[in-house]
């Protein structure tokens, strides 16, 4: 394996993939990839950062989508036996993705690794196609709570989409694929909720265009589930110029296997990761410390999105603020519009200013003020109300976003590329538990509270949002020493 520059790469600049026990292979689609990042070096990768974007940001939409809606779906199929039980039933089938996705993410991680990340991506694309159309067409609650599993089961795009942004890219890129996938994630959980509450009811908001007697009429919640798996269709043609970055040096005895390359990679490396295959990521307490404040963040986040679209819809006699599924809409779209502007001009900005820890800490003690003047909106009407509202829900996407971003560069940083699919597809399912159990905690709570607008100690929302700011300062806590530990395998 001679010949190297003494540099990292061979006489023709191909990486020297022989420090890792390999050597070039013509017929591996990883060394292709390897090799032409090599001859573009100085070359922005912007089509496949665009293509990352495009995938990432489709199979995003379809998570929360649904809750500007829900309240009304859950109302329509005729489960809730009184207005304050609806809360209860939405939090299950907002639950019920997250399920789906805890029990295969670590499972979709792995098979990226051994047979492709490209695979998996486009599997999660078809399932979007039928199970989020399906889900739009649902006739009663359990068929509504079985899609929303199924496509959950389905959706293991997250840990290799990951891996893919570092692998697909030369290394001095890697940080900004890891953004762009954290970015588009975030924009995309903004932007499905304005999807689902400008698309929703179409036939009672556009009657000149929907006709009550059309299958939109019929399935008032079809249209936005429609026009997300239109986007799916489209992220799958795009996917033709996906290059498949995993190394298959099936001809001889080396392989791309996780127990190969962690015998391969001796002293440091194996010191970061333990040697012992996919098991012994749970050894990196690096790793396993920034998956925990994925996963407690996650929770904050996830209860929050499904709080404030049952909250901002039910009625004010209940502490709401009576919105229609528009005026949801409204409220994510310019929350998606100003959060774009931010991760594109303040964020690289911020990021390079600031410790990304640090950045954390920061905006987790700007949460607590903004989560505990929530219940105070309902006193305010017309302008004053939208404006208020509409700065609020910025503020605290931006800082989900933020905390995502950070949580994302922290947890690849910890792992080395060879397993960063599987790592990523364990901190998925950690995360998706948690992310299952906020939407049915929630529900719950936010179903009692409205039983208790007279109660002397936090009467009402005051109850739930006081719950959300005790995850927030959890997680404030657990990024001080001994629960954080930041780590930083060499590559």
């Amino acid at each position: 394996m001679g010949g190297g520059n003494g540099d990292g790469t061979t006489p023709l600049g191909e990486p020297l993939l022989a420090k890792k026990g390999r050597a070039y292979r013509p017929r591996c689609p990883g060394c292709r990839v390897d090799r032409l990042n090599a001859e573009r070096e100085g070359v922005f990768p912007l089509k496949d950062l665009f293509l990352i974007w495009l995938v990432t940001i489709t199979c995003t939409l379809p998570i929360q989508s649904l809750f500007p809606f829900l309240y009304f779906m859950i109302r329509d199929l005729h489960i809730a036996k009184q207005t304050q039980d609806i809360g209860f039933y939405a939090g299950f089938v907002g639950a019920s993705y997250m399920f789906g996705r805890a029990l295969s993410s670590t499972i979709w991680g792995i098979v990226a690794d051994k047979y492709g990340r490209k695979p998996v991506i486009v599997l999660t694309l078809v399932a979007i196609v039928i199970f989020n159309t399906l889900f739009g067409l649902s006739l009663n609650y359990w068929m509504a709570l079985i899609t929303r599993c199924l496509l959950g089961v389905m959706c293991g795009y997250l840990g290799p989409i990951k891996a893919y942004a570092t692998e697909v890219v030369r290394k001095e890129y890697n940080h900004l694929a890891l953004a762009v996938v954290s970015s588009s994630r975030g924009i995309g959980l903004i932007i499905g909720p304005a999807i689902g509450g400008y698309l929703a009811q179409p036939a009672d908001k556009y009657p000149s265009i929907f006709s009550q007697t059309s299958i939109f009429g019929r399935f008032p919640y079809f249209l936005p589930c429609l026009c997300i798996s239109i986007l799916a269709v489209i992220a799958l043609i795009a996917c033709i110029w996906f290059p498949e970055t995993l190394h298959k040096h099936n001809e001889d005895t080396v392989d791309n296997s996780v127990e190969t390359v962690e015998e391969s990679l001796a002293g440091t490396d194996t010191e970061e990761n333990g040697g012992g295959g996919c098991l012994t990521l749970f050894k990196n307490w690096p790793l396993m410390s920034s998956i925990t404040l994925y996963c407690i963040f996650s929770l904050q986040d996830v209860a929050y999105a499904e709080t404030f679209s049952l909250w901002a819809v039910s009625d004010r006699s209940y502490g709401g603020l009576s919105f229609t599924t528009t005026d949801v809409g409204n409220v994510l779209a310019m929350s998606g519009l100003f959060l774009f502007l931010y991760q594109m001009l303040i964020y690289p900005l911020l990021a390079k200013a600031v410790d990304h820890i640090t950045l954390v800490r920061a905006v987790a003690i700007l949460t607590l003020p903004l989560l505990a003047s929530y219940p105070f909106f309902p006193s305010l009407k017309g302008f004053v109300l939208m404006l208020v509202v509409n700065c609020a829900s910025f503020l605290k996407n931006t800082f989900s976003v933020t905390t995502i971003t950070v949580f994302n560069i922290l947890m690849n940083e910890a792992v080395t590329q060879d397993v960063r699919a599987a790592a990523n597809g364990i901190a998925v399912t950690l995360m998706s538990i948690s992310k299952a159990v906020a939407p049915a905690v929630a529900g719950i709570i936010f179903s009692w509270a409205q039983r208790r607008q007279t109660a002397s100690f936090l009467p009402g929302d005051h109850l739930v949002f006081f719950i959300l700011n005790i995850f927030t300062l959890t997680g404030l806590i657990f990024t001080f020493r001994p629960f954080f530990v930041r780590g930083s395998a060499k590559h």
